[in-house]
């Protein structure tokens, strides 16, 4: 008997799997419904994520982050999600797919 190698067999554990290999990371507000709907997307994609409230954060911590999203999305709107090199602002599910690895 041979191993062989896991192939996932669901749209979403090939995702997940591909995700994984990439940091993904998303600044939100806690109160942005597009920021929510990314949050829920990763989520329900089962994607490992990092996210950062930046309206729970105090002054000092808060300004840092903002400095941080202005190297790569210099208007600091948010959502701004960091998928690998992508960077994409607001809530764009097909580019988000992209950046994944989930469309052909």
């Amino acid at each position: 008997m041979h191993d062989l190698p896991y192939s996932p067999s669901s749209e979403k554990e090939r995702s997940a799997m591909t995700a994984q290999k990439q940091k993904v990371r998303l600044y939100s507000l806690s109160t942005c419904a597009h920021c929510n709907l990314v949050k829920r997307f990763l989520t329900d994609n089962n994607i490992d994520f990092e996210y950062q409230d930046v309206d729970l954060l105090p002054g000092k911590e808060r300004d840092d982050i903002l400095s941080d999203i202005r190297r790569f999305n210099p208007l600091c709107s948010l959502p701004t999600l960091c998928i690998g090199n992508a960077v994409i602002i607001g809530f764009d599910e097909k580019q988000i797919r992209q950046a994944l690895g989930m469309l052909s």
